[in-house]
């Protein structure tokens, strides 16, 4: 069973989009997928008062895997932070237990022409994982406003990590490194945070069990200029949540829009959450305008990791580069002069490519 959070914004067309592929992928394997609809975000909010409720948990916790296409939106700008859309989000990790958030950036040849770096930065080709901590960390701390003395307030958002949290997103990040090309980054800021004290002593221990991987600490702030000016360098990058969540953006665009990265968020098992990293882009929602190939990408990681249907996963993402190769563009990827497909058709361009 898959779970399909359509979400807010453009995430309904996205999801379906996703859908259509993975049905062709139903015709052409023999399987048979069940897809269950599910509300979160902003949809759950307007339906049921709360953007997750326990029986949408509770669906989640009997599936195989869930697709989820994106949430919030200034709709819900005025509702308390607590109650917002990505509480949702937030919480349907913490209930799942997944702490591993994979992220891949790469830049097709084809858009090479849409990546904002000069071609001489990126002409070794840019083929990075980013592995995020997804559960801990200053997302997940205390955090509180309060009102001093003198009438002024202050606010607090508390950071904070145990081993335990590091090393299991280290053994994943070493694995990664394993099955790629044996290179990884800790991305810290050791030295000015506990925390990433804490971290890098974690990893240093874990990288003696991994001798065959090249491994190397680097501060987040030079990180994200080595991203800008040297992303060919990059294989596997680990690092906390709120680095992740920073870093992985910056990455996107080397790789030429946010619209073409998916992820995968993990656990101990093989049922993941799975998404395009881009968000609900609500000035484009209904309009078929967005880019559903992160949303499709984000489905062969499911097909791979929560399935194990590699021929399968392979397949789609061959579709994928099939229709960048034959010229389909969707606007936030389509260079001057090219045409430009809508979300629709490039999710059916991709289908009749498997």
């Amino acid at each position: 069973m898959i779970v399909l959070f359509k979400g807010d914004g453009i995430g309904p067309e996205i999801v379906d989009g996703a859908v259509t592929v993975l049905k062709r992928v139903e015709q052409k394997f023999g399987h048979r997928f069940r897809f269950e609809p599910a509300l979160i975000g902003g949809a759950s909010i307007d339906d049921c008062g709360k953007p997750l409720t326990e029986d949408t948990v509770a669906v989640c916790k009997q599936a195989d895997a869930v697709l989820l296409g994106a949430v919030g939106g200034p709709k819900w700008d005025s509702i308390p932070v607590e109650d917002r859309p990505e509480r949702g989000l937030l919480g349907i990790r913490s209930a799942l237990g997944l702490f591993a958030n994979l992220r891949p950036a790469y830049l097709y040849q084809e858009l090479a022409a849409a990546c904002p770096l000069r071609e001489e930065r990126v002409n070794g080709g840019i083929d990075l994982m980013m592995v995020r901590e997804l559960t801990g960390g200053i997302y997940f701390g205390k955090r509180g406003t309060v009102t001093k003395e003198n009438g002024k307030k202050s606010a607090f958002d508390r950071m904070e990590y145990s081993e335990e949290e590091i090393e299991r997103i280290g053994v994943i990040a070493f694995r990664q490194a394993m099955t790629r090309r044996k290179k990884l980054v800790s991305v810290d800021k050791a030295n000015v945070l506990d925390t990433s004290r804490l971290w890098r002593s974690v990893m240093h221990r874990l990288s003696e069990r991994f001798p065959e991987v090249e491994y190397r600490d680097q501060l987040v702030d030079s990180a994200a200029m080595q991203l800008v000016s040297d992303p060919g360098q990059f294989d596997v990058i680990v690092t906390e949540n709120m680095f992740g969540d920073i870093l992985s953006d910056e990455a996107s665009m080397a790789a030429g829009s946010i619209g073409m990265l998916p992820s995968a968020s993990l656990g101990d098992g093989t049922r993941g959450l799975y998404e395009p990293i881009h968000g609900s882009a609500p000035d484009i929602a209904g309009r078929d305008a967005a880019n559903p190939l992160a949303t499709i990408l984000s489905a062969a990681m499911m097909l791979r990791i929560s399935f194990g249907m590699e021929e399968e996963a392979r397949a789609v993402e061959a579709a994928v580069q099939s229709a960048l190769t034959s010229g389909y563009r969707t606007k936030d990827i389509a260079a001057q002069g090219e045409t430009v497909t809508g979300c629709r058709k490039m999710a059916e361009i991709v289908a009749n490519a498997i």
